[in-house]
């Protein structure tokens, strides 16, 4: 199996070298946890580190500030966007109701299938796009209003149509604070995880140790179920080689 290098330090060794290609992973995790962060260092060491053009899609902030916010890890992103290299598409401004500056974004404030669907495809057919992150599927639902069952099949779908094409995708999701060793909860819905192939778990529990990570599922891949500390440092997440037995 093809494996696609996370750019997260650390982890790619508990994966069997990395997220199996062409799949989706859940990235899930309380306000705090890093999923952002997860979900744009994978796109952003991809295009710079691994020649892997990457599209970020944002539904919960800004491009400008998510722009500001990276270059705190030393993250140019406008340049790799300038050199066509990665890509954001925003989803955002709509959704607050303003009129978005940028090169990529959603002219309807809700989320609309045909529309989300077409702007992506073009995008990575322009960038000839390898990894896509989508911030996040809690924004989705938020807009929907089919309940578990509408949710699950737009997820679905846009799994599908990624996967078809190739793309190796993480989505984040935001779930209620939970202790890493008694997670209950893998996805805002509870349907994310079933549809996805991968369930990563992140907490902030507080502490000398606040942050930890754990692998819940990866499918056609034998990966680490043990509870590992992460850190966000000045160069982001990093996933500790000290492990916590579950």
């Amino acid at each position: 199996m093809e494996r696609v290098k996370t750019g997260i330090t650390g982890l790619d060794e508990l994966l069997e070298g990395g997220f199996p290609q062409g799949r989706n992973v859940l990235v899930s995790g309380a306000c705090g946890a890093g999923k952002s962060i997860f979900a744009m260092q994978y796109i952003y060491k991809g295009a710079l580190e691994f020649n892997e053009p990457g599209i970020f899609v944002t539904f919960d902030e800004m491009p400008d500030k998510i722009r500001q916010d990276m270059l705190r890890f030393g993250w140019n992103v406008k340049e790799l966007e300038d050199q066509g290299k990665m890509a954001i598409l925003d989803a955002t401004s709509a959704r607050a109701g303003q009129i978005s500056q940028e090169e990529h974004s959603f002219g309807r404030a809700m989320y609309d299938r045909n529309e989300f669907q077409g702007k992506l495809l073009n995008a990575i057919k322009e960038l000839k796009a390898k990894r896509i992150a989508i911030d996040s599927t809690s924004a989705i639902g938020f807009q929907l209003e089919q309940g578990k069952d509408g949710i699950r099949q737009e997820i679905l779908s846009i799994n599908y149509i990624l996967s078809y094409i190739g793309m190796t995708t993480v989505l984040t999701s935001e779930i209620p604070q939970q202790p890493p060793e008694d997670t209950r909860q893998y996805s805002r819905y509870s349907v994310e995880e079933y549809v996805a192939d991968g369930v990563i778990v992140l907490n902030f529990i507080g502490g000398m140790n606040p942050r930890r990570m754990f692998i819940r599922k990866m499918r056609g891949t034998k990966h680490s179920e043990q509870v590992h500390s992460i850190e966000i440092t000045d160069k982001g997440i990093n996933v500790k080689k000290s492990q916590v037995e579950i």
